[in-house]
């Protein structure tokens, strides 16, 4: 072989060799540029003597080769998929309270069991990424001009890129969790924010739009409505019925035989009846130590509450009137606040409720102001107002709670999950933000990257949940929908089996089940847990049809036009109700500043 051929022959070798490690991140580029250098010196050696163009000119050709070399990285990384790297990756965005996205935002992330913390800035669009990472469970949180973002939990995995992560920064001096306090070791949470809304009305929601039949706004109905009713953490354990319990009660009913017209044998009786629910009992001894002392407050505040809970909102509202004009306080408001719900006017209530979170920021008065905002639909003003509180009381379950719920009902899906994630987190025995998580998922239109792994948990923590079984076995299914795995299937299976195991009249494991069936081409074993699904919830509508429909693909003509037509019956009713109970909700009609008013959610 001729000693240009040779050369030409190397030159080629080593522009291969170039190639192929420039989508290599871990390659020594200084190594490269002398292997470009090098094969086009050899190859254009070959081509100056065919070519007599001289060597001149190949340095030139080599200078530019290196320069290719030292570039070509920089631009591969911008259009090849990361999977192409080898190792994990995780991308997304920070934005603004408001939705806006924020540049030149910091991002830290932390691999757990790892002291290193790596960190980035966010591009012109708000996005940042992490590449070439290894498996694992990882932390993410941003922070800019003193603003900073709840954390969040990350599963990445090797070669797939993980779900996109939302990071929202908070209007907060300092970061979420961590726990800012007085010198009593109180929250420290000043109302020096004025809310940049105003209720000026309410309206029929009907009236405004949003009756649609969806599963997410289904979901955000039901989940207002159980938020509403979440309980503060340290509302304590009642003990009724315990020997303790009946020892305190005997010794108070002696006090009274012993002295019936001493104030305070009469209040702390009616108290005690009322601290147990007993209210028909609590009432005539509260009354007695009203007759006997008018002026306590503290007698008339409990008497207002007995008659509260005993539906008597009349009395109720005079008892807080009467007190209110003496000495307003916040406590007072949010009571009537309550009353006010209670009484279909919802424009008082919010106002009282604002009253009160003003005199008093304390946790449960922005929880019930931010909840009665999302019960009447105003969803943006109860991001507002929950923020507030979760920033003040980060280790609250419940405003976290009520934070994911507010925000998954403005479609902020993503954000909404790792909200719920948090709370579930605060306190991994309870069951609630396990529940509220699984209902979000189910309904958002795309799997949430935290959800799965707090259901998996769900599961270790009861495994003797059907609840538990169900949610985690309808997580999997979910992530199934992009890309099917036949195990991961089949772990569903024996989840949904487990749950109508526990328990037989969890209807909607037995519809799971039979989908599953239906899809794998076996129809009689769908129709037999399609009727077991119908058997434990008559009203469960999509049964019938889905029972309809393998009766029609089994050539059962007449059983499939009966459950059709029970399917359309029950849809009916239900679509009935849900217009009269959204008709009975008032939806609050909101002023911003610089703007009239307009409805609560667009």
């Amino acid at each position: 072989m001729k000693l240009s051929e040779r050369r030409a022959d190397s030159g080629r070798s080593k522009g291969i060799v170039a190639f192929r490690n420039m989508n290599n991140r871990s390659a020594n580029i200084p190594y490269l540029a002398d292997i470009a250098t090098s094969a086009a010196l050899d190859a254009c050696e070959m081509r100056s003597l065919q070519m007599r163009i001289g060597k001149q000119f190949c340095r030139v050709l080599a200078a530019a080769m290196v320069l290719v070399i030292l570039l070509l990285p920089a631009a591969v990384a911008q259009q090849v998929s990361p999977k192409y790297f080898g190792g994990a990756h995780i991308q997304g965005t920070v934005i603004s309270v408001d939705g806006k996205p924020v540049s030149e935002a910091t991002v830290s992330l932390e691999k757990k069991g790892s002291p290193d913390i790596v960190e980035t800035k966010t591009n012109a669009t708000g996005g940042f990424e992490f590449s070439s990472l290894s498996s694992g469970s990882y932390r993410l949180s941003a922070k800019k001009s003193g603003l900073h973002s709840h954390p969040a939990e990350v599963m990445a995995s090797a070669g797939k890129s993980s779900e996109k992560v939302s990071l929202v920064l908070q209007d907060t001096e300092s970061p979420p969790g961590s726990g800012a306090s007085s010198a009593t070791g109180a929250p420290v949470m000043e109302f020096t924010d004025k809310p940049n809304f105003t209720i000026a009305g309410v309206t029929d929601w009907t009236a405004v739009g949003g009756h649609g039949s969806d599963s997410a706004l289904r979901t955000s109905e039901s989940l207002a409505s159980e938020t509403a009713a979440l309980k503060p953490e340290d509302a304590g354990q009642k003990a009724a019925g315990s020997s303790e319990e009946k020892k305190s009660e005997r010794q108070l009913r002696a006090g009274l035989a012993s002295d019936p017209h001493s104030f305070n044998a009469n209040h702390l009786l009616g108290r005690f009846y009322l601290r147990t629910d007993r209210y028909s009992e609590a009432i005539p001894l509260l009354e007695s130590a009203y007759r006997i002392d008018p002026s306590d407050g503290g007698n008339q505040y409990d008497l207002a509450l007995a008659y509260e809970g005993s539906g008597d909102l009349v009395q109720a509202r005079k008892r807080v009137s009467e007190l209110l004009a003496k000495h307003p306080s916040a406590d007072l408001h949010r009571l009537a606040g309550k009353l006010d719900e209670k009484s279909g006017d919802p424009l008082s209530a919010v106002n009282e409720y604002a009253m009160a979170a003003e005199l008093d920021p304390s946790e449960q008065n922005y929880f019930e102001w931010g909840s009665e905002l999302l019960l009447h639909r105003a969803v943006w003003q109860a991001q507002e107002v929950f923020r507030k509180g979760a920033n003040a009381y980060p280790k609250s379950e419940r405003m976290l709670m009520a934070l994911g719920t507010a925000l998954f009902a403005g479609a902020r899906y993503e954000e909404a999950a790792l909200r719920l994630c948090d709370a579930s987190d605060l306190n991994p025995a309870d069951s609630n933000p396990y529940i509220f998580l699984g209902k979000i998922e189910m309904a958002a239109p795309n799997a949430l990257a935290c959800v799965q792994p707090r259901l998996y948990r769900f599961v270790q923590e009861q495994p003797g949940s059907s609840t538990a079984n169900y949610l985690y076995a309808m997580s999997i299914l979910k992530h199934q929908e992009q890309s099917p795995d036949k195990q991961a299937v089949q772990h569903a299976v024996a989840l949904l089996t487990k749950a109508v195991t526990i328990d037989s009249k969890c209807s909607e494991a037995y519809l799971q089940l039979g989908i599953i069936s239906a899809s794998q081409s076996d129809q009689d074993k769908a129709i037999g847990f399609y009727e077991k699904a119908i058997e434990a919830n008559p009203q469960l509508a999509d049964a019938y049809y889905r029972l309809g429909a393998a009766y029609d693909r089994t050539g059962q003509s007449a059983k499939a036009k009966r459950e059709f037509g029970l399917h359309d019956q029950i849809k009916r009713q239900q679509a009935e109700d849900t217009e009269r109970q959204r008709r009975e909700i008032k939806q609050f009609l909101i002023v911003q500043p610089g703007k009239t008013a307009g409805q609560g959610v667009k």
